[in-house]
């Protein structure tokens, strides 16, 4: 059984709710996160919660949607048409609202399958296999990291859960694949992290070094993690050259290396 699987319908559900009066009009409203509108933001996370059942179903049923993405990527203008392409094929074109019901009615589904599935059963990906467990961390550190763009837009302020700690472990974890992804040697020794769940908990990663050291709120160091927010834009304390370099390119998410939003962009409508 795999619990995260949990945390990620309960912040795909957390997402829901603060749509779930949304009009067209809402869903094209334009985002601070690279111009996209809150329907492109679900599209995304439909199409690749999608992805993440096909890879749980068989490795030969991802490998051919990826293929397929693949070929659009190289043949498009980039993620937006993309996705509406794969909508036009997959989901009867599907826009705004409709889509919004189909993302809504498809996530629970995707969580109690991870949910009865081996956590350490491997599962294809676009880059490496990754463990269940992994996977479906993935898909909830998604839907969190791609719905601030949506609370930000709409001007609200989302409740944040103590399952924000596997956001945070997989931007600890993901400390030496950062460097590397951008063709770099990762600093050693990896920082200290000492952070503040949103219960008031205090969560600790690798051995205590003030001089090298991330201290403050979990939920803004998965911000920065998850490249939400630069780190300027926070309070959190970063201490000696590795933390600070850390934090200043931290990526959580596979991909290509991706520079975080420049301080000031990312931030909540008033």
């Amino acid at each position: 059984m795999i619990k995260q699987a949990d945390d990620f319908k309960a912040e795909s559900d957390a997402l829901a709710a603060v749509l779930t009066d949304a009009d067209e009009d809402t869903f094209a409203t334009v985002t601070l996160f690279k111009g996209w509108s809150l329907e492109d933001v679900i599209a995304h996370l439909h199409m690749w919660n999608v992805a993440a059942g096909l890879s749980l179903e068989s490795r030969e049923q991802f490998q051919a949607f990826f293929a397929a993405v693949a070929k659009a990527f190289m043949a498009s203008e980039g993620h937006i048409a993309v996705q509406r392409q794969w909508l036009d094929e997959n989901e009867g074109g599907a826009r705004g609202r409709a889509l919004f019901e189909i993302w809504r009615r498809y996530y629970p589904r995707l969580a109690e399958s991870y949910a009865e599935t081996d956590p350490d059963a491997r599962l294809a990906w676009a880059g490496p296999d990754m463990s269940a467990k992994n996977a479906i961390i993935a898909r909830q550190m998604e839907t969190w990291a791609h719905g601030q763009a949506i609370f930000d837009a709409l001007g609200r302020d989302r409740e944040e859960k103590d399952c924000i700690k596997n956001i945070c472990h997989l931007g600890v974890t993901t400390y030496s694949w950062t460097f590397r992804n951008r063709g770099e040697t990762p600093p050693q020794p990896k920082p200290y992290v000492k952070l503040t769940a949103p219960s008031g908990t205090l969560w600790e990663w690798n051995e205590p070094q003030p001089d090298n050291a991330v201290i403050g709120a979990a939920v803004e160091f998965a911000q920065v993690a998850a490249q939400t927010r630069n780190i300027a834009d926070t309070s959190l304390e970063t201490n000696g050259a590795n933390a600070k370099r850390w934090m200043a390119v931290a990526q959580c998410f596979a991909g290509p290396p991706e520079d975080p939003p420049a301080a000031g962009i990312r931030h909540k409508a008033w």
